[in-house]
């Protein structure tokens, strides 16, 4: 953000996208962060769908199961699950949601490994943060077990795929 445009009380988003800091949610009248107000919401039934990819060479794809720190496929399974239920501790401005089901797939490619994470919820904000954090980490931890054998790892494509909400 620019001094020029802070002064001024705005706010740029980047890709040419600016907004009076008064329109966004989390910054208050002074350009000050805040947490979300959601206590007038009606609690919904919520779901959100992220993923993301870990680049690796062919050999390293077949040895996932089997690497020097053991079984990276399922450690990242269990890791995204644990970070999704942590994901309020992580991110500053997110809600603690009781989150009701959280799924962590994972799928083994000819080299690479594929991330889909899904979190679900009924509360009064969404659960997109949490099946992000659920990719991110799963990815992270397929990177940090396979580091040793493969120099080439790259995380990649990490991005939310699907939002919805229905009535509770």
């Amino acid at each position: 953000m620019s001094s020029i445009a802070l002064l001024r009380g705005f706010l740029s988003l980047g890709g040419g996208t600016v907004h009076r800091m008064s329109e966004l949610s989390h910054v208050d009248e002074t350009g000050a962060v805040r947490m979300v107000d959601v206590g007038a919401k009606e609690p919904l039934r919520r779901r959100a769908v992220a993923r993301a990819e870990v680049r690796m060479a062919p050999e390293t794809a077949r040895q996932l199961r089997e690497l020097p720190k053991g079984d990276a496929l399922t450690t990242a399974q269990v890791a995204g699950i644990m970070a999704a239920k942590r994901t309020a501790e992580l991110i500053p401005l997110c809600h603690p949601l009781p989150l009701s089901h959280i799924a962590v797939e994972l799928e083994v490619g000819e080299g690479d490994v594929t991330i889909v994470a899904s979190a679900e919820t009924t509360a009064q904000t969404g659960v997109e943060m949490e099946a992000l954090t659920a990719a991110s980490v799963a990815a992270l931890t397929i990177y940090d077990m396979a580091k040793a054998v493969d120099k080439e790892l790259e995380i990649t494509g990490v991005r939310l795929v699907e939002k919805t909400k229905n009535p509770a």
